[in-house]
């Protein structure tokens, strides 16, 4: 399964299963999106998808992952990732990103969406355009990935996508470079890690058959961090918001397929004039 390139591929049936997995992930974080409100704790958002992820038939990916207490990464404000849910309530215009993982017959899919807690007119115009630059990149590093590319475009059209938003917003954003994107499979984390930046090297080579998970992070200031007493949340130095968007992605014969996205990815890739190539 490994070739010269040391990304492992996985046969087209493997990759069919990968898609179950990630549907569940799919419609729980949808279900989180159209849940969430003030005066929820990240405890109630994370009962309430692991009973979504278990109904479907599937394992939550994040639960006791290296001692992790929940099914989701619940991220708030200056929270990056690796947010543990627990008694925090969630307020009005607060920012917060939703990681969620599951497994299904032994193989993962990984996603995750940023939202505004009360809704887009709750939101402070800034928060607002950070989401929108934030999953944009997403977007445009997912149509980097190609066949016979060096995985490695994929950082720079991230690096690339927010670059230019910074430009149109009037700002510059910072891209966290602590923590990258990786091949995902019968491991939610695999080799290889796929940076969020432009890197110098060209990098493996993408063929047909690679599962990653793409997640840029981007804040509203500088893009450092450091990790809280817990051991896990990821919090930005400067106290500036951040956001975070991921999807787990497969190179098929003819193109891409999201595998987390309820759609495949089809209007986004299309859009953006990358081959939309679902299995089944």
């Amino acid at each position: 399964m490994f070739g010269r390139s040391r990304i492992e591929t996985k046969t087209p049936d493997q990759v069919l299963h990968m898609r179950r997995a990630g549907l569940v992930v799919g419609q729980t974080l949808q279900l989180m999106a159209q849940t969430v409100r003030p005066g929820m704790s990240t405890k109630q958002l994370d009962e309430l998808a692991e009973e979504h992820i278990r109904g479907c038939g599937a394992v939550p990916s994040f639960l006791g992952y290296h001692g992790f207490t929940g099914s989701l990464c619940t991220s708030v404000n200056e929270e990056v990732v690796h947010g543990i849910p627990g008694s925090r309530v969630l307020a009005e215009g607060d920012l917060i990103s939703i990681d969620c993982g599951a497994i299904v017959d032994g193989w993962h899919g990984d996603a995750a969406i940023s939202v505004v807690v009360g809704g887009r007119s709750a939101a402070r115009p800034e928060d607002l355009e950070l989401i929108e630059a934030t999953e944009d990149s997403m977007w445009a590093g997912i149509a980097a990935l190609a066949a016979g590319d060096s995985l490695y475009a994929v950082g720079a059209a991230v690096e690339d996508s927010v670059v230019a938003a910074g430009e149109r917003d009037g700002r510059e954003y910072g891209i966290v470079e602590d923590y990258v994107g990786h091949g995902i499979g019968t491991e939610m984390h695999q080799d290889p890690q796929v940076p969020n930046y432009r890197v110098r090297d060209r990098g493996p080579t993408v063929r047909t058959g690679v599962t990653v998970a793409i997640e840029p992070m981007v804040t509203l200031g500088r893009p450092d961090t450091r990790v809280l007493q817990d051991d896990w949340t990821v919090v930005t130095t400067d106290g500036s918001r951040a956001a975070h968007w991921e999807n787990t992605v497969a190179v098929t014969e003819g193109g891409l397929w999201v595998l987390t996205a309820l759609d495949g990815g089809q209007e986004r890739l299309e859009a953006a004039g990358a081959a939309y190539a679902p299995l089944a």
